[in-house]
C-alpha cells in the first residue's frame, strides 16, 4: 500500500486534482463580503476593486448579476456609480479576466445625521426620561451617546436605549434651575450633536392616579364616593405630596363639576339622582405650582343609589267587573290636571276684568265730578249776574 501511494501515477493524479480544484476553493473562500461601504444618496460613489489593478481589465457584478446602475469603470478597475438612489444598494464583486474574484463589498446608502428633536418627561423627582426622533431620515444604522448635567456640574451619562430611542437619568439635581442634555448621533457618513436646555420643575408631570373606584352610598340618592391610589411611579408620597382634581357630570351633559382634594376618598354631595355620571381624576405636585397636571385617568361611569319600587298593573288590583268602563289612565290623568289649569286661567281673567272695570269706573266718576263742579261754578256766576241786573233796575234814575 505505501508503494502504491508513492508511485508516479498516483502522485500525478493527486497533483492534477489539487490544481483543478484550486479556483473553486479560492472562489468559495473569497466570495464572502469583505466589508461595508457607506455612500451618500444622490451623489457619486466610488468602489475600489481591492488593490489598484493598473491596466488589468475587471468585471463588476451587483448581487451576482452583471446588471449595474448608471456607472463607469476607471483605469485602475474602480467602479464609479453616478447619482445613486436606493436601487444601487447591494453586494458588489469585481473579477479579473479569468473569472477570479478579486474583491467584494456591501454598499449601504443614506444621509449623514442631522439635528434631533428631543423631548423630556419627568414623572417624579427622581427620574428623567428623554426621547428623540430624527429631523430627517438617514436610512442608516446609528449609534447614540447621551449625557446630562445641571448648571455648573459635570456631565453624567444618560443611559441610552437605542431601539426605543430614549435615555434615562436617575436622581437628577432637581435644585438646579437649568439642565442641559446633549445627544450625539453617529452613522457611517458622519456625526451630529444636539443640545437642549430645560427646567425640571416645569417639566414635572405625574402619571395619572391609579385604581379609580366610584361607588354609590346606600340611602343617599345624591351622593357618590370616589377613591383612587397614587400613581405607582410616584414613590415618595410623604416627601412630595400630590393634589388631586376630581371632575364629574351627568351622562349627556357638557358641564363638569369639580372638587380638589389631597386625600382619598372624596364624597360627592350633589349628584343628580337617578342619572349615570362620568367621573375622572388627575394629579399634580402640591408644592410646585409650576409643575404640570397629569393626564386624566380613565373615565368611570356610575349611578347613585336609588330605591327600587315595583308598580302592579291596575287591571290586577281592580278587576273589570268593578269598573265596567274603559278608564284610559293617560287620558284621565291629563283631564284631572286640566280643570286646575282652567280654573287658574279663569281666575286670572276675572281679576283682570275686575281691575279694568274699577279703573274705568273711577275714570268715569272723576269725569262726572269735574263736569259737575264746573257746572256749579257756572250756575253760581249766572246767579250773581242776575242779582246785579236786578239791583241796577231797582235803583232810581
Amino acid at each position: 500500500m505505501p508503494g502504491l501511494l508513492s508511485s508516479p501515477m498516483c502522485l500525478t493524479v493527486v497533483w492534477f486534482l489539487s490544481w483543478s480544484l484550486r479556483p473553486s476553493r479560492a472562489q468559495i473562500w473569497t466570495d464572502e463580503v469583505s466589508g461595508v461601504q457607506y455612500g451618500h444618496l444622490e451623489s457619486n460613489v466610488t468602489l475600489a476593486c481591492g488593490k489598484p489593478q493598473t491596466r488589468t481589465p475587471v468585471v463588476w457584478h451587483l448581487n451576482h448579476s452583471t446588471g449595474l446602475p448608471w456607472h463607469k469603470v476607471t483605469s485602475d478597475g474602480s467602479l464609479v456609480l453616478l447619482h445613486v438612489d436606493h436601487s444601487a444598494q447591494g453586494n458588489y464583486s469585481c473579477y479579473d479576466n479569468r473569472g477570479l474574484l478579486l474583491h467584494s463589498v456591501k454598499l449601504r446608502l443614506g444621509y449623514p445625521p442631522g439635528l434631533l428633536n428631543i423631548s423630556c418627561q419627568v414623572p417624579n423627582h427622581t427620574h428623567v426620561r428623554c426621547s428623540w426622533v430624527e429631523s430627517a431620515k438617514t436610512f442608516l444604522p446609528a449609534k447614540y451617546n447621551a449625557s446630562f448635567r445641571g448648571n455648573g456640574q459635570e456631565w453624567r451619562p444618560c443611559v441610552v436605549d437605542v431601539v426605543r430611542k430614549h435615555c434615562d437619568v436617575d436622581h437628577p439635581a432637581f435644585w438646579q434651575t437649568i439642565h442641559i442634555l446633549r445627544i450625539t448621533e453617529t452613522n457611517g457618513l458622519g456625526s451630529e450633536t444636539t443640545y437642549v436646555r430645560f427646567k425640571l420643575h416645569e417639566l414635572l408631570k405625574p402619571d395619572p392616579p391609579e385604581s379609580l373606584l366610584v361607588k354609590e352610598l346606600e340611602g343617599y340618592p345624591m351622593r357618590l364616593i370616589v377613591s383612587w391610589n397614587f400613581p405607582s411611579s410616584w414613590p415618595l408620597h410623604d416627601a412630595f405630596p400630590l393634589v388631586f382634581h376630581i371632575r364629574y357630570r351627568p351622562q349627556g351633559s357638557i358641564y363638569w363639576s369639580e372638587i380638589y382634594s389631597e386625600e382619598s376618598p372624596v364624597v360627592i354631595f350633589d349628584a343628580l339622582a337617578g342619572h349615570f355620571h362620568h367621573v375622572q381624576v388627575r394629579a399634580r405636585d402640591e408644592v410646585n405650582s409650576e409643575s404640570q397636571w397629569s393626564e386624566w385617568g380613565p373615565l368611570f361611569l356610575v349611578r347613585p343609589w336609588e330605591v327600587l319600587t315595583t308598580l302592579e298593573p291596575a287591571e290586577e288590583t281592580f278587576p273589570d267587573y268593578i269598573f265596567p268602563f274603559n278608564t284610559k289612565p293617560e287620558t284621565s290623568t291629563a283631564k284631572s290636571h286640566n280643570p286646575v289649569l282652567e280654573d287658574e286661567g279663569n281666575l286670572g281673567l276675572v281679576i283682570l276684568l275686575v281691575l279694568f272695570s274699577v279703573v274705568i269706573l273711577t275714570t268715569v266718576l272723576s269725569l262726572i265730578f269735574v263736569v259737575w263742579v264746573r257746572q256749579r261754578r257756572r250756575d253760581h256766576v249766572t246767579k250773581q249776574e242776575l242779582a246785579s241786573m236786578v239791583k241796577m233796575k231797582s235803583m232810581p234814575i
